[in-house]
């Protein structure tokens, strides 16, 4: 009570943290620490320092995770610096308000009964914030708390819970930390054993990755190439410089010769129609007769019926494949309603392009089916997991073309390659990732980066990887049912926790 600032800064330097625990190194135990330093803070606190304590907390945390919009709106978007910094501000702010609103709601209906009913709210209110921001408004679950855990002991869950789940049982566990170092925190002579017995879990969720269970078995190898063009946003579509990155996928598609080919995001940056006499149909022509596959991302479609961001696939003695982007980008791909203004202040090759099918066939390459997803697609295990609904056409392994190259040389490359891990665990299937600038890699299906590019130059990677067969428990029932278990959940459990607590019966004399 004498010093009322000092919650508020604990909570907006625990946000800090938690952004750090995420990427580009990511650490569980500072994810933990973080969240147990957010429940110290609002211990005691009204509805209304909960909440601002939980809005400086998570704009921090969102703030800080995705700083690299800036790059994209003012270096490539030739927005007003200060336009691009305020709207990413602004950004984080509202995207705070949801975990404020989670702490004042703590705030309000904690402290009524025994200790584990406030931990079991603290979860599920956690929860409720990771859900609302990964579907409200098609979704923007970047830098969920779970991503933290890849390679930690709550990463063990990851094939039965999801990212989502996983993050549930950290707020869990750090809510219990959080309230038994802060009850302590009264008796100044247990608050030093109490602080490393924090840290000494901490430490343990850290350091311990055990070894889950396998639900799923080998399916056959390919032999791939990866590319990586490094080609600047601002270059990409310079009528000066897209002669000399057209002829240098071109080349390097053709000169593959392992199974499979993939070239990222754009690769092809024009339409069919649009290349260079010869250039298509010389690619046709090279994969139907030759011994390799090919994936690549290029833009397909017309004016009247419109335009997709697409991979097309090509290989001997099948149709050109097409995979066709589900779900797309708000502002990049599509525009929301009520801010075309907002992309008029950019100077980006921005539109409405149309969704692909959200369960679409897999691209076939010697008997293994390889399921394309397209950038930001890999943000949604969800949707990912849906593909595995039919035993029959479940894919044996993942492949994502990205192009990250709208945000420079920031550590987007490192948080968008721990996306790409976890759902590997999630759906224990391995993921090759064939991107623009980085990071271009093969990931098996434990999560472990077995090839990888250097980020930020032009190469081409050759690896192996092995297919897989099975289902694991959590793509059983989100391709099925989605969220919506998690969502049930959180209502059951807000319901119970804040439930007065049965009274005792009266004492026989």
């Amino acid at each position: 009570m004498r010093r009322p600032w000092l919650p508020l800064v604990v909570a907006a330097l625990a946000g800090l943290a938690h952004a750090w625990s995420i990427a580009p190194w990511p650490l569980p135990a500072l994810q933990l620490l973080a969240l147990v330093a957010l429940v110290v803070a609002l211990r005691g606190a009204s509805v209304r320092q909960a909440a601002l304590a939980g809005w400086l907390f998570g704009a921090n945390w969102l703030g800080v995770s995705v700083w690299w919009l800036y790059i994209s709106m003012h270096r490539y978007g030739e927005m007003p610096a200060l336009l691009a910094g305020a709207a990413v501000v602004a950004l984080a702010l509202f995207l705070g308000s949801f975990t404020a609103a989670a702490c004042a709601a703590w705030a309000r209906w904690s402290g009524r009964g025994a200790m584990w009913r406030d931990v079991v709210l603290f979860a599920a209110l956690w929860l409720f914030t990771e859900l609302l921001r990964a579907q409200w408004l098609t979704g923007f679950p970047w830098a969920a708390s779970g991503y933290a855990h890849v390679d930690g002991l709550l990463g063990v869950l990851a094939p039965w819970l999801g990212v989502y789940g996983m993050g549930a049982i950290g707020a869990a566990l750090a809510g219990g930390l959080g309230l038994w170092l802060a009850r302590r925190l009264d008796q100044r002579r247990s608050v030093a054993l109490a602080a490393l017995v924090t840290l000494v879990v901490a430490a343990l969720v850290q350091g311990w990755a055990p070894r889950g269970p396998d639900f799923t078995t080998r399916a056959g190898q390919l032999t791939v190439t990866l590319l990586q063009g490094n080609v600047a946003q601002n270059e990409k579509f310079d009528p000066a410089l897209l002669p000399a990155s057209l002829a240098w996928h071109d080349q390097a598609l053709r000169a593959a010769t392992t199974d499979l080919v993939l070239a990222p995001e754009t690769a092809v940056p024009l339409l069919p129609q649009d290349l260079p006499f010869g250039y298509w149909d010389g690619l046709r022509s090279h994969f139907e007769q030759g011994r390799s596959a090919a994936l690549f991302g290029v833009p397909l479609g017309e004016a009247r019926g419109g335009y997709t961001n697409s991979a097309v696939g090509m290989a001997a003695g099948a149709p050109t494949y097409r995979y066709d982007k589900h779900h797309l980008v708000p502002f990049g791909e599509f525009i929301p309603l009520g801010f075309r203004w907002f992309v008029d202040l950019m100077n980006m090759p921005l539109g409405d392009f149309n969704r692909g099918a959200l369960v679409a066939p897999s691209f076939v390459v010697r008997g293994l089916k390889v399921a394309p997803n397209i950038c930001y697609e890999d943000l949604f295990g969800e949707e990912l997991a849906a593909r595995f609904v039919d035993s029959r056409q479940a894919p044996h392994l993942l492949a994502n073309l990205s192009n990250i190259g709208w945000f420079g040389e920031s550590f987007a490359v490192q948080q968008h390659l721990q996306i790409s891990r976890l759902r590997t665990l999630e759906l224990q299937r391995p993921m090759l990732r064939a991107t623009n600038t980085g990071a271009t890699v093969v990931i098996d299906h434990r999560g472990v980066v077995t090839h990888t590019l250097p980020p930020h130059r032009q190469g081409v990677l050759v690896g192996l990887v092995e297919g897989r067969n099975g289902v694991t428990p959590y793509a059983a029932w989100a391709g099925r049912l989605g969220l919506w278990p998690l969502w049930i959940l959180v209502a059951l459990t807000v319901v119970v926790s804040v439930m007065p607590p049965r009274r005792r019966g009266l004492e026989r004399p």
